[in-house]
């Protein structure tokens, strides 16, 4: 069992195909796993049932030789994608049992492709959080744990599931979504690959909505070469979502191993902030050697509108979702709180179906949005924005062909240890991240190294509009140089 669940999704294909295995043993193998990891909650659903018969039906097309280029392969899906006739709940109270009768697009060519689903992923709730501490199931737990203590983790957030299942080698990949940096920040906090593709280039047709213009769907896998297989099934134009982009899906796992030499790889100098761990600091300058070493060119770069961007973010974002949460109101589907009158039950079902973080953030949104703050906060943050833009713009346009950062500023912190006085520090985290969604650029980030305690720590990297390829070419530089990491089985 140990043997089919640690392959990659690589490995897993190639397995399927020479048939040394059943796509039924591949699931089987990953449900039992799941089964004894329940002390993680990644998972908020398991479908055993639907798993087995999705498996079955995919080694009959592998015997007629018709399996698509994820046949087989046992993916985990996170709680903010409509599954349909499978419950979807944003891990929100108030969207209660909810059973979409319709699939997200996502999902939907995951399973054109052959891929199997597990189950449903734990979520901080509305993917709103860092740490997936806000979810209304409970926090999940990072499979990772410091050397010599027995403290719980977090696994970061929103995706916080998806990262830990896969690290806990539950599943072989996951879908995820990214807001502010809910893929990229639990990937480095786990020890996995994840992708923040392009504004646009996945269909958010079907996901559960919390920032429309900020959000976007991508994978968190073990490897470099898997996470380019799940994005290619994942990416593609959905005539559904007015803001997925009409261009071919390249082959992405044709980038892994392609040369990089004489690409530029800026270094952001806005960057380098007060009181960053020297671990930190060490690895991003380990990760620079590591590329200059295959070829590339490196160059200092100014991006002076960093400093503003987590400010910017977190009104823009929490303005974004004040209007799309405006449509749990228990009228139509979930939670229904009765009152005396109809303005009453809106406020009973929203009192009591949205948890502390959710409603700080449709509280500060529906003030930034309100008639005598628009302008000073909303349409100032917007400027800031297109600002953020150009500064990224600027650098490409000098020949820059991608950046290299930290992915956060720190390791994986215990659950419960920030935030609960001030959420600002929770908030940031994400200083490394979130420039990326408010430009609308990819990322990824690539585990690159342990800190002092043995706890992973990972290096993101930038890319120009749609070219994910160069960033799969350098992130696969980055993982053969620091190696893979597992994190050591106690559950």
């Amino acid at each position: 069992m140990t043997d089919l669940i640690s392959m990659t999704i690589a490995e897993a294909r190639n397995g399927l195909a020479n048939k040394s295995f059943t796509s039924l043993e591949l699931t089987d193998a990953h449900l039992a796993a799941i089964e004894a990891a329940r002390a993680l909650n990644a998972f908020v659903l398991e479908t055993p049932d639907k798993a087995r018969a999705m498996a079955r039906a995919i080694d009959a097309k592998i015997a007629k030789g018709e399996g698509g280029p994820l046949a087989g392969i046992p993916l985990g899906i996170k709680d903010l994608f409509a599954t349909k006739d499978v419950r979807t709940t944003a891990c929100s109270k108030i969207l209660g049992n909810f059973v979409p009768p319709y699939e997200s697009t996502v999902t939907s060519q995951l399973w054109r492709d052959g891929a199997v689903m597990l189950g449903k992923l734990n979520n901080d709730e509305f993917a709103m959080g860092s740490s997936n501490e806000t979810s209304c199931f409970g926090p999940v737990v990072n499979p990772w744990r410091r050397e010599g203590s027995n403290t719980s983790l977090v696994p970061g957030g929103s995706s916080g599931g998806s990262a830990s299942a896969v690290a806990a080698l539950l599943c072989m990949g996951a879908t995820a979504t990214d807001t502010g940096g809910s893929i990229r920040q639990p990937a480095a906090f786990t020890a996995t690959v994840g992708v923040k593709p392009t504004y646009g280039r996945c269909s958010r047709w079907g996901i559960v909505a919390f920032a429309s213009s900020l959000d976007q769907a991508g994978p968190i896998a073990r490897s470099t070469r898997d996470a380019a297989i799940l994005m290619r099934s994942m990416a593609g134009h959905d005539p559904k979502d007015t803001t997925s982009v009409d261009r071919a899906v390249p082959d992405y796992e044709a980038a892994i191993g392609k040369s990089v030499k004489g690409m530029k790889i800026g270094i952001p100098k806005e960057y380098r902030l007060d009181g960053m761990p020297a671990e930190v600091e060490k690895l991003w300058t380990e990760g620079a050697a590591w590329l200059k070493a295959a070829g590339a060119e490196l160059v200092e770069i100014s991006l002076p509108h960093t400093k503003y961007a987590l400010p910017a973010y977190y009104i823009v974002a929490p303005a974004e979702a004040s209007s799309n949460l405006a449509r749990y109101d228990g009228v139509r589907y979930g939670l229904r709180v009765p009152g005396r009158s109809i303005g009453e039950m809106y406020e009973n079902t929203r009192a009591e179906g949205f948890g502390d973080e959710v409603r700080r953030r449709v509280m500060i949104g529906t003030y930034v949005l309100s008639a005598g703050y628009y302008d000073a906060y909303y349409l100032r943050a917007q400027k800031v924005r297109t600002l953020i833009k150009k500064d990224f713009e600027d650098c490409f346009a000098k020949g820059v062909n991608a950046i290299l950062t930290p992915a956060t500023p720190s390791a994986a912190f215990g659950i419960g240890e920030k935030g609960g006085a001030d959420p600002v520090e929770m908030y940031l985290n994400d200083i490394f991240t979130v420039t990326v969604n408010m430009a609308g650029l990819p990322g990824i980030a690539v585990p690159a190294g342990k800190d002092a305690q043995g706890l992973p720590l990972g290096l993101q990297l930038i890319g120009r509009p749609f070219d994910e390829e160069t960033l799969f070419s350098l992130g696969e530089v980055v993982e053969q140089a620091a190696g893979r990491f597992t994190p050591a089985r106690w559950w």
